[in-house]
């Protein structure tokens, strides 16, 4: 591996360092961020144009490192809010991209070498693999996606309920593949005892001989436009629902018992400032553990008067209502542990409330890792510790993706980090939810591009299932999201405010709510061959040369 040897060798490392840059920022302004909060959804069709140049004018070893650097860069300025979490929590993050990258690039770079002509096609295809994959397994983490730069775009994302994500993502990501394949010959950088022309193929020979892909992906590209504008419906004559959603503008878990009784407050007071409007809302929803105290817990074993006595001021207050509530809780239950012993064990729970009774309960399915869930104790002890003790609090997972159903009313409510994930709201559907209830607190983040980038990926969930959803959140964004991804209506982020939103009743299923992700399974599996394919020729090539 040579990163760099001599003053040339400098030229050609800062060079390659300033296209890790420009292509880190472009990523990054791609999506919300703090100087653009909606994103600049048309860098995306162009921010790895600089990684794909990089990656032919670098050796095999050497992709390795660009990677590294460009993962834990490009992150590192997309996600810079988590640190505000947690100062170790960007870093884990980074670190983790940082090592994604340092394998993704080589196999970038191996494709190019088995597929000199072509191989950037096998790029686009080893590109979408690795966003699927990432999305799979304890790391899951779908942010930063390409496809939901597009999320403001409604006639390009309409695809979505096709293909997923993933078909919007391969849209946008095969420009930067296609230029930095052209981009090679004209912006080469001279190598050892060579000139900046040798091996170089002129722009415009590139485009005359691979003229055939630019074309497919162009009439692609009108294809989705047009299903795009034709897909589009007016839900103007459709049946609604009317959800009236409180944001109470905290970290409900920060804080004492007086906090959580000021905060109940809030949520008291907006709650009827939503329910005395006209006509009334059919159903009223707080954000993900809005109340803290463990309702069912505290109701049942009274251990501590003064928790029990604000969960009874709640429950008091519920039975007057004639409306039904959503409500985020601490679900604590007496279980057996794998010692035969009982103990207490919690989980990230929806309670549904009607007069006061709890008629219905979700589980968090989705955990988020490190924070929220770590089930390697034993293999790695030392980890497992040291998040204990950083007071984390890890919750037991769900087993059941539960659809709530009450006065007519058919939903599902994925818990804050779930509605990230397309095969979850999916379920949800698939199991008969009719609209998406998403309880979310991103207030710990004190950031409008955390709030916004979360907002981004759960309208790819109306879109690909073609359901109605609504987000409550503890201090953005709360809005309403019609099956087209258009949002209806959305509250001041950072205030304290209910919104009361309509939203069309649909129910027909759409191509992605009945076969999934089948699209990105079959571009991973299309990797997974060409790789194969191509070291398979390059081995047979060798063994017929050593027998002349």
């Amino acid at each position: 591996m040579t990163l760099f040897k001599g003053r040339k060798g400098w030229g050609r490392f800062s060079l390659c360092f300033f296209a890790v840059v420009v292509a880190s920022l472009l990523f990054a302004a791609s999506f919300p961020n703090p100087v653009v909060p909606w994103g600049i959804p048309q860098l995306a069709w162009i921010a790895y144009i600089p990684l794909f140049w990089l990656l032919y004018q670098v050796d095999l070893g050497a992709s390795v490192f660009w990677g590294a650097l460009y993962g834990y860069a490009a992150y590192g300025l997309f996600n810079y809010w988590l640190s505000v979490f947690h100062p170790l929590a960007g870093i884990i993050v980074g670190l983790i991209y940082l090592v994604f990258f340092a394998i993704l690039f080589p196999l970038l770079k191996a494709a190019s070498l088995l597929f000199p002509r072509r191989g950037y096609i096998l790029q686009w295809l080893i590109w979408i693999a690795y966003e699927y994959l990432r999305t799979q397994g304890f790391l899951g983490y779908p942010y930063g996606i390409t496809g939901y730069s597009q999320w403001t775009q409604l006639p390009v994302i309409q695809i979505a309920g096709i293909f997923g994500v993933w078909g919007v993502s391969a849209l946008v990501i095969f420009p930067s593949v296609y230029g930095g394949a052209a981009l090679k010959g004209i912006l080469s950088l001279p190598k050892e005892g060579k000139t900046p022309a040798e091996g170089v193929v002129p722009l415009k020979v590139f485009i005359r001989r691979e003229w055939l892909a630019l074309v497919l992906w162009l009439a692609a590209l009108a294809a989705a436009l047009g299903y795009g504008f034709i897909s589009l419906v007016d839900y103007t004559e459709v049946p609604t629902a009317r959800i009236a959603l409180i944001q109470h503008n905290t970290d409900p878990w920060r804080g004492d018992m007086e906090d959580y009784r000021q905060n109940f407050r809030v949520l008291r007071r907006l709650s009827q400032e939503a329910l005395e409007g006209e006509p009334k809302p059919d159903l009223v929803v707080w954000s993900e553990t809005a109340f803290v105290p463990r309702i069912y817990w505290h109701e049942t074993y009274r251990d501590d008067q003064e928790s029990y006595a604000l969960v009874k001021e709640l429950l008091d207050y519920l039975k007057n209502q004639e409306v039904p509530f959503v409500i985020g809780n601490d679900d604590a239950r007496l279980e057996v542990n794998n010692r035969g012993q009982w103990e207490r064990v919690d989980y990230n729970a929806v309670m549904l409330f009607n007069r006061g009774e709890i008629t219905g309960l979700y589980r968090k399915l989705h955990l988020v890792p490190f924070t929220e869930y770590f089930p390697y104790e034993k293999q790695l002890p030392w980890v497992y510790n040291a998040l204990k003790n950083a007071d984390t609090h890890f919750w037991k997972k769900g087993r059941e993706a539960t659809v709530f159903s009450i006065n007519g009313l058919k939903f599902s409510s994925p818990i804050c980090f779930e509605d990230t994930f397309g095969y979850l709201s999916r379920e949800f559907v698939r199991n008969g939810a009719e609209f998406i209830v998403n309880l979310s607190n991103d207030a710990w983040s004190k950031s409008l591009s955390a709030q916004m980038q979360h907002l981004s990926m759960a309208v790819f969930r109306a879109v690909e299932n073609r359901r109605s959803m609504v987000r409550s959140t503890a201090s953005g964004q709360t809005c309403g999201i019609d099956p087209n991804g258009r949002i209806l209506a959305m509250a001041e982020p950072f205030a304290e405010t209910q919104l009361t939103v309509e939203i069309p009743m649909v129910k027909p299923n759409s191509w992605y709510t009945k076969y999934g992700d089948f699209f990105a399974q079959l571009c991973t599996a299309a990797a997974v061959l060409g790789l194969f394919a191509g070291l398979g020729g390059r081995i047979i090539k060798m063994l017929k040369g050593r027998k002349r």
